[in-house]
Formats: structure tokens, C-alpha cells, sequence
């Protein structure tokens, strides 16, 4: 299965899990999402499955993908655990690809209040087959016809998510505002802000600037009361359990600086425009040539 480098290392990690190898492919170095002109030189004889992932909020480039895969017969899983709401010419990610994976944990733009995730599909094969893997692999109770796992959402998670899914909209154009304020003040402060792609919705599970500085920046922020992290600060292909095994990660620039670079700023529905400005105001004091 192919997918990137330059992510949470569960996507490798669940690729692994199932038997199959995982195979790494570079990404934009706009977006931080797969890299369709790099998609077709990854595609091998062995090859079964393209998962791009819509990192941080901003869908991947799925005309391209697709198209490939079409022409390869291969399958299209969406990663869509950081993208909640987000659309992709006027469609919604994860009703594009064969499969979609959603995240439900408590930070993501539709979280619950602990682990949880969600498969969605239009295919009623794979659909079943997905049933019938989330519990023990059993069509009639106890008797399993697969080997399968207890992977199942509890009923609590389940109607919490009914309850917040109402909001998921409102709470996304609030994170599209949030973030608006954040491009409007940080223009020309000497980081870089992120991109939106044309035809889609960026639903901003995080927003992620790129800054050559970003320890110092970090250090400077938190002297100043703002939190920051990096995600991700070690592309799977150096991560310790992985270095140097996987097919694809001899050769990966623009997500190794990717991951030097980048740093979350403050994003959450609950974020005051006050605080925004303050984060802004903190980050130009730190680039006072740029301002």
C-alpha cells in the first residue's frame, strides 16, 4: 500500500497491522499532502491500495490519485482522521475513495471523549466485510467466518459524536474564521502560512505554519504563554521502528523538511480572537524585521 511519510505514523502503523508493506511517496511542498506526480513510480506489481491523507484539515489532490488508481485497478482508502467536514471539489472527503477512516479522538474536529474511529464505504462488499472484522469476524452470532477483532465503537462515543456531528459545520467555520485572522495577521511576519488548494474547503484541524527558526520560535512563544507543538517532528521513514526498512523513504526531501520546519499554532473552536492576536502579536515580536 502506498502512502506518505510525512504524517501520524498510524497510517504506516495500520498498513502494517493487516500483513501488507507499506511503500512511502513524497509530498507537496505546498500542501503537505501526496505528491500525484510522485504517485505512479511508487506503483509496483504487489501493489493493492493508494492511502492519501488530508493532513492538518486541507484534502489531498484526488483527481490525480484517482485517476491513477483507476488505471492501475487499484483501491483508494481515505485518511481522512484530520479532516472532518473538509470538501473536495464540492464533495466531502471520504466519498471520493473505495474506503474512508475517520478518528473520533477527543482533539480531532469531531472527536469523542475517548479512542474511536469510523469506516465508511459505498461498496456493500467491503461494507460487510468491515462488520464483519470489527467483531470477531461473526456473521450469526459467535461463530466467526473471518478472523477478525473486537474493534467496535461503544454506545456512549456513539451518542455523544450524534450529538456533536449537529455542530461539526458551525464548529469548522469557526476554525476557517480563527484561521483567517491568523493569515491575515502573520502576512509578511517571516513565516510561512499555510495554503489553501483551489476547489476545496480547509477545515483546519490545525493550523500549521513553516518557519527555518521553529525551535527558537517555539522557545520564544512559550516564554510568552503560547503553546505550540510539531506535527509531526520525525517523518515515519527516520522514526526508530521504521528507519531505513521501508520502500520509498530513500529519497523523501520536502517531507524531511517538512518536519524540521513546521509548528501548530493555537486552533480550537473555543479560541478567542483575543487570543489569536496575541499569538500573532508573539510571533512578530519574535520576526521584528519582517514587520
Amino acid at each position: 500500500m502506498i502512502t506518505v511519510s510525512h504524517a501520524a505514523v498510524a497510517t504506516v502503523a495500520a498498513i502494517e497491522l493487516c500483513g501488507a508493506s507499506p511503500v512511502l511517496v513524497e509530498i507537496e511542498s505546498d500542501y503537505y499532502t501526496m505528491e500525484p506526480e510522485k504517485l505512479e513510480a511508487a506503483i509496483g506489481p504487489k501493489t493493492k491500495a493508494i492511502i492519501p491523507v488530508h493532513l492538518y484539515g486541507l484534502p489531498a489532490d484526488l483527481s490525480p490519485i484517482l485517476e491513477i488508481a483507476r488505471r492501475h485497478h487499484l483501491r483508494v482508502i481515505e485518511d481522512c482522521a484530520q479532516a472532518h467536514g473538509a470538501t473536495y471539489r464540492g464533495r466531502r472527503v471520504g466519498s471520493l475513495g473505495d474506503l474512508a477512516c475517520f478518528s473520533f479522538y477527543p482533539t480531532k474536529n469531531l472527536g469523542a471523549i475517548g479512542d474511536g474511529g469510523m469506516i465508511v464505504t459505498d461498496d456493500a462488499a467491503l461494507a460487510e466485510r468491515a462488520r464483519q472484522l470489527r467483531e470477531y469476524g461473526w456473521v450469526e452470532r459467535y461463530v466467526s467466518h473471518l478472523a477478525g477483532l473486537n474493534s467496535r465503537l461503544d454506545e456512549i462515543q456513539a451518542a455523544i459524536l450524534r450529538v456533536k456531528l449537529r455542530h461539526l459545520d458551525a464548529d469548522n467555520s469557526t476554525r476557517i474564521r480563527l484561521a483567517g485572522l491568523y493569515d491575515r495577521g502573520l502576512q509578511g511576519s517571516g513565516v510561512i502560512i499555510p495554503k489553501r488548494r483551489p476547489e476545496t474547503t480547509h477545515v483546519f484541524h490545525l493550523y500549521v505554519v513553516q518557519a527555518p527558526m521553529r525551535e527558537r520560535l517555539q522557545a520564544f512563544l512559550a516564554k510568552r504563554g503560547v503553546g505550540t507543538l510539531v506535527h509531526y517532528p520525525v517523518p515515519v521513514h527516520l522514526q526508530p521502528a521504521y528507519r531505513s526498512r521501508l520502500r520509498g523513504g530513500e529519497n523523501l526531501p520536502v517531507s524531511e523538511r517538512a518536519a524540521r520546519e513546521v509548528r501548530s499554532l493555537p486552533m480550537y473552536p473555543g479560541l478567542s480572537e483575543e487570543a489569536v492576536q496575541t499569538v500573532i502579536n508573539a510571533v512578530r515580536a519574535f520576526c521584528p524585521d519582517y514587520s
